[in-house]
Protein backbone atom coordinates (compact mmCIF):
# COMPACT_ATOMS: atom_id res chain seq x y z
CA UNK A 1 0.00 0.00 0.00
CA UNK A 2 1.09 3.44 -0.36
CA UNK A 3 1.79 5.69 1.92
CA UNK A 4 3.30 8.85 0.52
CA UNK A 5 2.60 10.42 -2.68
CA UNK A 6 4.87 12.94 -3.94
CA UNK A 7 3.39 15.33 -6.36
CA UNK A 8 5.22 17.30 -9.02
CA UNK A 9 3.50 19.98 -10.71
CA UNK A 10 5.14 21.24 -13.82
CA UNK A 11 4.96 23.75 -17.05
CA UNK A 12 7.32 24.25 -19.78
CA UNK A 13 10.17 22.86 -17.25
CA UNK A 14 11.72 20.64 -20.50
CA UNK A 15 15.42 22.20 -18.72
CA UNK A 16 15.06 20.80 -15.23
CA UNK A 17 12.39 17.88 -14.94
CA UNK A 18 14.94 15.32 -16.09
CA UNK A 19 17.51 16.02 -13.22
CA UNK A 20 14.35 17.06 -10.69
CA UNK A 21 12.62 12.85 -11.37
CA UNK A 22 15.56 11.46 -11.27
CA UNK A 23 16.95 12.93 -8.28
CA UNK A 24 12.93 12.21 -6.36
CA UNK A 25 13.37 8.95 -7.52
CA UNK A 26 16.62 8.05 -5.55
CA UNK A 27 15.50 9.78 -2.41
CA UNK A 28 12.19 7.44 -2.67
CA UNK A 29 14.11 4.46 -2.58
CA UNK A 30 16.11 4.84 0.03
CA UNK A 31 13.11 6.02 2.94
CA UNK A 32 11.19 3.07 4.28
CA UNK A 33 7.68 4.13 3.29
CA UNK A 34 6.17 2.76 -0.16
CA UNK A 35 5.71 6.04 -2.66
CA UNK A 36 4.31 7.04 -5.89
CA UNK A 37 5.68 9.73 -7.27
CA UNK A 38 3.00 11.79 -9.54
CA UNK A 39 4.11 14.10 -12.30
CA UNK A 40 0.93 16.92 -13.35
CA UNK A 41 1.79 18.67 -17.03
CA UNK A 42 -0.17 21.47 -16.28
CA UNK A 43 -0.56 22.24 -20.42
CA UNK A 44 3.14 22.50 -21.18
CA UNK A 45 4.32 23.97 -24.85
CA UNK A 46 7.96 22.47 -24.40
CA UNK A 47 9.32 19.07 -24.51
CA UNK A 48 8.42 18.65 -21.03
CA UNK A 49 5.75 15.38 -21.37
CA UNK A 50 8.20 13.77 -24.29
CA UNK A 51 10.84 13.34 -21.60
CA UNK A 52 8.67 11.61 -18.91
CA UNK A 53 7.13 8.95 -21.31
CA UNK A 54 9.92 6.45 -20.82
CA UNK A 55 10.22 7.02 -16.70
CA UNK A 56 9.04 5.46 -13.47
CA UNK A 57 6.15 7.86 -12.34
CA UNK A 58 2.36 8.71 -13.13
CA UNK A 59 2.12 11.24 -15.70
CA UNK A 60 -1.27 13.18 -16.11
CA UNK A 61 -1.87 15.98 -18.13
CA UNK A 62 -3.86 19.14 -18.42
CA UNK A 63 -4.75 20.07 -22.27
CA UNK A 64 -4.32 23.51 -21.62
CA UNK A 65 -2.58 25.37 -18.55
CA UNK A 66 -4.87 26.17 -16.21
CA UNK A 67 -2.76 26.53 -12.93
CA UNK A 68 -0.32 25.17 -10.18
CA UNK A 69 -2.85 25.30 -7.78
CA UNK A 70 -5.28 23.15 -10.00
CA UNK A 71 -2.12 20.76 -10.80
CA UNK A 72 -1.46 19.98 -7.37
CA UNK A 73 -5.16 19.25 -7.19
CA UNK A 74 -5.05 16.98 -10.02
CA UNK A 75 -2.39 15.39 -8.39
CA UNK A 76 -4.23 14.90 -5.08
CA UNK A 77 -7.23 13.69 -6.93
CA UNK A 78 -5.29 10.45 -8.21
CA UNK A 79 -3.31 10.04 -5.43
CA UNK A 80 -3.43 6.70 -3.32
CA UNK A 81 -1.52 7.94 -0.69
CA UNK A 82 -2.21 8.67 3.25
CA UNK A 83 0.66 11.86 3.09
CA UNK A 84 1.17 14.10 0.22
CA UNK A 85 4.64 15.54 -0.28
CA UNK A 86 5.03 18.37 -3.20
CA UNK A 87 7.62 19.58 -5.00
CA UNK A 88 8.48 22.31 -8.03
CA UNK A 89 9.62 21.06 -11.08
CA UNK A 90 12.80 23.96 -11.16
CA UNK A 91 15.37 22.67 -9.58
CA UNK A 92 15.14 25.44 -6.40
CA UNK A 93 14.60 23.04 -3.69
CA UNK A 94 16.75 20.91 -1.67
CA UNK A 95 14.86 17.29 -2.69
CA UNK A 96 17.56 15.18 -0.98
CA UNK A 97 16.17 16.85 2.13
CA UNK A 98 12.78 15.41 2.24
CA UNK A 99 13.78 12.73 4.83
CA UNK A 100 14.42 15.31 7.18
CA UNK A 101 10.71 16.89 6.71
CA UNK A 102 9.27 12.69 6.61
CA UNK A 103 10.86 12.59 10.49
CA UNK A 104 8.45 14.63 11.65
CA UNK A 105 5.31 13.13 10.14
CA UNK A 106 3.84 11.48 12.97
CA UNK A 107 3.80 14.70 15.21
CA UNK A 108 2.58 17.59 12.99
CA UNK A 109 0.14 17.55 10.76
CA UNK A 110 1.94 19.49 7.75
CA UNK A 111 5.84 20.02 7.17
CA UNK A 112 7.37 22.50 5.62
CA UNK A 113 10.22 23.12 4.03
CA UNK A 114 11.52 26.63 5.04
CA UNK A 115 13.50 28.88 2.99
CA UNK A 116 15.84 29.83 6.05
CA UNK A 117 18.76 28.08 5.40
CA UNK A 118 22.19 29.18 4.80
CA UNK A 119 21.95 29.48 1.09
CA UNK A 120 19.08 31.05 -0.46
CA UNK A 121 19.28 32.57 -4.01
CA UNK A 122 15.61 34.28 -3.90
CA UNK A 123 15.70 37.41 -6.50
CA UNK A 124 16.37 40.88 -4.55
CA UNK A 125 12.87 42.33 -6.02
CA UNK A 126 10.93 39.86 -4.59
CA UNK A 127 12.21 40.17 -1.43
CA UNK A 128 9.94 43.41 -0.27
CA UNK A 129 6.84 41.83 -1.57
CA UNK A 130 7.55 38.48 0.76
CA UNK A 131 8.30 40.37 3.92
CA UNK A 132 5.32 42.25 3.51
CA UNK A 133 2.94 39.30 2.64
CA UNK A 134 4.53 37.11 5.37
CA UNK A 135 3.88 40.28 7.98
CA UNK A 136 0.32 40.59 7.15
CA UNK A 137 0.02 37.10 7.27
CA UNK A 138 1.47 36.64 11.11
CA UNK A 139 -0.58 39.59 12.37
CA UNK A 140 -4.05 38.47 10.78
CA UNK A 141 -2.92 34.56 12.11
CA UNK A 142 -0.93 35.65 14.92
CA UNK A 143 1.62 32.62 14.29
CA UNK A 144 5.36 33.45 13.39
CA UNK A 145 5.62 32.09 10.21
CA UNK A 146 9.33 31.32 8.49
CA UNK A 147 7.91 30.96 4.72
CA UNK A 148 4.63 31.13 3.59
CA UNK A 149 4.29 29.30 0.70
CA UNK A 150 7.50 27.14 0.05
CA UNK A 151 6.76 24.82 -2.75
CA UNK A 152 8.05 21.49 -0.64
CA UNK A 153 5.50 20.82 2.14
CA UNK A 154 4.23 17.52 2.97
CA UNK A 155 0.66 16.92 4.48
CA UNK A 156 -2.39 14.52 4.68
CA UNK A 157 -4.33 13.86 1.88
CA UNK A 158 -7.45 13.55 4.28
CA UNK A 159 -6.57 16.93 5.69
CA UNK A 160 -6.43 18.83 1.89
CA UNK A 161 -9.60 17.23 0.80
CA UNK A 162 -11.44 18.90 3.36
CA UNK A 163 -10.23 22.57 2.11
CA UNK A 164 -10.36 21.73 -1.50
CA UNK A 165 -13.21 24.16 -2.24
CA UNK A 166 -10.92 27.31 -0.88
CA UNK A 167 -7.61 26.42 -2.51
CA UNK A 168 -7.16 28.30 -5.75
CA UNK A 169 -6.07 26.85 -8.95
CA UNK A 170 -2.70 28.99 -9.35
CA UNK A 171 0.35 30.07 -7.75
CA UNK A 172 -1.58 30.98 -4.26
CA UNK A 173 -2.23 27.50 -3.23
CA UNK A 174 0.78 26.99 -0.98
CA UNK A 175 -0.36 30.32 0.80
CA UNK A 176 -3.88 29.27 1.45
CA UNK A 177 -2.68 25.76 2.20
CA UNK A 178 -0.90 27.61 4.89
CA UNK A 179 -3.30 29.90 6.33
CA UNK A 180 -6.00 27.53 6.10
CA UNK A 181 -3.74 25.03 8.71
CA UNK A 182 -3.01 27.86 11.24
CA UNK A 183 -6.31 29.05 11.41
CA UNK A 184 -7.72 25.93 11.88
CA UNK A 185 -5.42 24.97 14.78
CA UNK A 186 -3.14 22.58 12.86
CA UNK A 187 -0.01 21.63 13.49
CA UNK A 188 2.49 22.74 11.09
CA UNK A 189 6.53 22.34 11.22
CA UNK A 190 9.25 24.62 9.81
CA UNK A 191 12.11 23.17 8.84
CA UNK A 192 14.83 24.71 7.01
CA UNK A 193 16.14 24.59 3.60
CA UNK A 194 18.39 25.63 1.20
CA UNK A 195 17.09 27.32 -1.79
CA UNK A 196 18.72 27.39 -5.55
CA UNK A 197 18.13 29.67 -8.18
CA UNK A 198 15.35 28.17 -10.75
CA UNK A 199 16.25 26.54 -13.84
CA UNK A 200 14.68 28.43 -16.56
CA UNK A 201 12.02 31.15 -16.79
CA UNK A 202 9.69 32.20 -13.28
CA UNK A 203 6.05 32.29 -14.25
CA UNK A 204 4.93 34.81 -11.37
CA UNK A 205 3.99 38.10 -12.35
CA UNK A 206 5.81 40.26 -9.68
CA UNK A 207 2.72 42.94 -9.91
CA UNK A 208 -0.54 41.06 -10.72
CA UNK A 209 0.14 37.74 -8.80
CA UNK A 210 1.51 40.42 -5.96
CA UNK A 211 -1.79 42.32 -5.63
CA UNK A 212 -4.00 38.79 -5.36
CA UNK A 213 -1.27 37.41 -3.05
CA UNK A 214 -3.24 40.26 -0.01
CA UNK A 215 -6.33 39.53 -1.34
CA UNK A 216 -5.68 35.90 -0.76
CA UNK A 217 -4.32 36.62 2.27
CA UNK A 218 -7.66 38.67 3.76
CA UNK A 219 -9.94 36.80 2.02
CA UNK A 220 -9.01 33.41 3.54
CA UNK A 221 -8.43 35.26 7.04
CA UNK A 222 -11.62 36.17 6.45
CA UNK A 223 -13.11 33.19 5.92
CA UNK A 224 -11.80 31.57 8.87
CA UNK A 225 -11.21 34.31 11.81
CA UNK A 226 -13.10 36.95 10.61
CA UNK A 227 -13.11 38.81 13.73
CA UNK A 228 -9.54 39.60 13.04
CA UNK A 229 -10.46 42.10 10.22
CA UNK A 230 -13.81 43.17 11.20
CA UNK A 231 -13.19 44.09 14.82
CA UNK A 232 -9.48 46.00 13.95
CA UNK A 233 -11.58 48.41 11.35
CA UNK A 234 -14.83 48.65 13.66
CA UNK A 235 -12.26 49.71 16.10
CA UNK A 236 -10.30 52.50 13.72
CA UNK A 237 -13.99 53.84 12.77
CA UNK A 238 -15.00 54.34 16.76
CA UNK A 239 -11.14 56.02 17.21
CA UNK A 240 -11.82 58.04 14.10
CA UNK A 241 -15.41 59.24 15.36
CA UNK A 242 -13.96 60.09 18.67
CA UNK A 243 -11.17 62.29 17.30
CA UNK A 244 -13.62 63.92 15.16
CA UNK A 245 -16.22 64.56 18.17
CA UNK A 246 -12.94 66.20 19.66
CA UNK A 247 -11.36 67.96 16.67
CA UNK A 248 -15.11 69.65 16.22
CA UNK A 249 -15.47 70.68 20.20
CA UNK A 250 -12.17 71.88 20.66
CA UNK A 251 -11.80 74.26 17.37
CA UNK A 252 -15.24 74.33 15.75
CA UNK A 253 -16.79 75.29 18.78
CA UNK A 254 -19.57 73.02 17.34
CA UNK A 255 -20.27 69.27 17.04
CA UNK A 256 -20.00 67.78 13.90
CA UNK A 257 -23.19 65.07 14.34
CA UNK A 258 -24.06 63.71 11.16
CA UNK A 259 -20.27 62.39 10.71
CA UNK A 260 -20.17 61.47 14.35
CA UNK A 261 -23.08 59.77 13.93
CA UNK A 262 -21.98 57.70 10.86
CA UNK A 263 -18.83 56.86 11.69
CA UNK A 264 -20.11 55.04 14.89
CA UNK A 265 -23.57 53.64 13.43
CA UNK A 266 -20.75 52.02 10.78
CA UNK A 267 -18.37 50.82 13.30
CA UNK A 268 -21.67 48.91 15.67
CA UNK A 269 -22.21 47.58 12.31
CA UNK A 270 -18.85 45.86 11.07
CA UNK A 271 -18.68 44.86 14.67
CA UNK A 272 -22.11 43.18 14.37
CA UNK A 273 -21.30 41.58 10.65
CA UNK A 274 -18.20 40.57 12.16
CA UNK A 275 -19.71 38.56 15.02
CA UNK A 276 -22.12 37.06 12.95
CA UNK A 277 -19.21 36.12 10.29
CA UNK A 278 -17.51 34.44 13.10
CA UNK A 279 -20.21 32.10 13.83
CA UNK A 280 -20.90 30.71 10.41
CA UNK A 281 -17.31 30.49 10.63
CA UNK A 282 -16.73 28.41 13.50
CA UNK A 283 -20.39 26.33 12.08
CA UNK A 284 -17.90 25.45 9.03
CA UNK A 285 -15.11 24.27 10.94
CA UNK A 286 -16.99 22.34 14.13
CA UNK A 287 -20.57 22.15 12.84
Amino acid sequence: MVNISVIIPTFNEEKAIGDTIERILAVCKKIKEKTEVIVVDDGSTDNTANLLKNSDVILLKHTQNIGYGAAIKTGIRKAKGEWILICDADGTYPIEDIPRLLEFNETYDMIVGARTGKKIKIPAYRKPAKWIFKRLAEYLTKTNIPDLNSGLRLFKRADVLKLFTILPNKFSFTTTITLAYLTNNLTVKYVPINYEKRIGKSKISPIVDGLNFILLILRTVTYFRPLRIFLPLSFTLLLFATVVYIYSILYLEKMMDVAIILLVITSIQIAIFGLLADLIAKQKIYG
